[in-house]
């Protein structure tokens, strides 16, 4: 697995449009880590309220990485180390600090503590909406980050409703303002496929992975917001894998990841454009 992939892709197999039941989620993690792409994938994605049913599904000495989302009040997630089986190793977690609309700060503010509560190599991940308060959060995270907290931003790419799916535009902007902030970022939601498509049943148009990556490239490289929009709006494949390829062997700049409700998708689109070799017996 090139470099630039590892951990790429987040199992989110729990969350909508997949809505694995936890049983189906947590076999089919065991498989995706045994097999040769294992390191394409990242922690397995749950509900904090999901975690006290987790251990039931393992077996005796089997750990599991999993990515916990705050489903529940930020109080509540403040003593997830001491209540989690010792099998599980909580790498990350993530909540949603507003509403659209919402002014983030007082959601960060309360997210802003968690870090020194978990193992000291789990992330947290405030989700801010693109709208309204955004570059105010953007500041404050930054703020934490230099102060020693391993929070950072994470934003949705897509939804049930077009309003949801950001412009190359809104999305340029927003990784600009991060790689300013020297600020790393998650994503989530939409992102289904390598390169900027239409969805034939929706009709909303999807951002790429791979543009995604590219785009985050370039504007890590210095590029103007211009740039980076006409690169995430880009639906010719050759040149978005021609970036990718060049890239392999290098680790991604600031884009940690996204979660995705199939890594079989993803995979597949990767080996379709030769990006990874799926010539490797599993």
């Amino acid at each position: 697995m090139p470099r630039l992939f590892a951990g790429l892709v987040d199992d989110a197999a729990v969350f909508p449009p997949g809505s694995a039941t936890l049983p189906e989620a947590v076999a089919a993690h065991r498989r995706h880590r045994r097999a040769w792409y294992a390191p394409l994938v990242g922690p397995l994605l749950l509900p904090a309220s999901a975690l006290p049913g987790l251990p039931a599904l393992l077996d005796d000495d089997e750990r599991i990485d999993v990515g916990v989302i705050g489903d529940v009040p930020v109080p509540e997630l403040y003593p997830l180390r001491e209540r989690t089986d010792p099998r599980i190793r909580i790498r990350q977690v993530e909540m949603a600090v507003a509403k659209r609309g919402e002014d983030p700060l007082p959601g960060l503010a309360a997210l802003a503590g968690l870090p020194a509560h978990l193992d000291h190599d789990a992330d947290v991940y405030a989700e801010i909406p693109l709208t309204w308060g955004l570059l105010g959060a953007l500041d404050k995270l930054a703020d934490e980050r230099a102060a020693g907290s391993r929070i950072a931003a994470k934003f949705r790419t897509g939804g049930l409703a077009a309003e949801l799916f950001p412009t190359p535009v809104e999305l340029a902007a927003v990784i600009g303002a991060c790689r300013d902030r020297d600020l790393p970022f998650k994503l989530t939601a939409g992102l289904h496929h390598a390169i900027r498509h239409i969805d034939p049943e929706t009709g909303f148009t999807h951002h790429g992975f791979v543009n995604i990556l590219a785009g985050t490239a370039v504007a890590c490289a210095g590029a103007e917001v211009a740039e980076v929009a006409e690169t995430l709006a880009a639906t010719d494949p050759l040149p978005l894998v021609e970036a990718a390829r060049s890239r392999r062997q290098e680790h991604r700049p600031l884009w940690i990841g996204f979660g995705s409700c199939s890594v079989m998708e993803p995979l597949i689109d990767l080996v379709r454009l030769g990006l990874v070799n799926g010539g490797l017996k599993p």
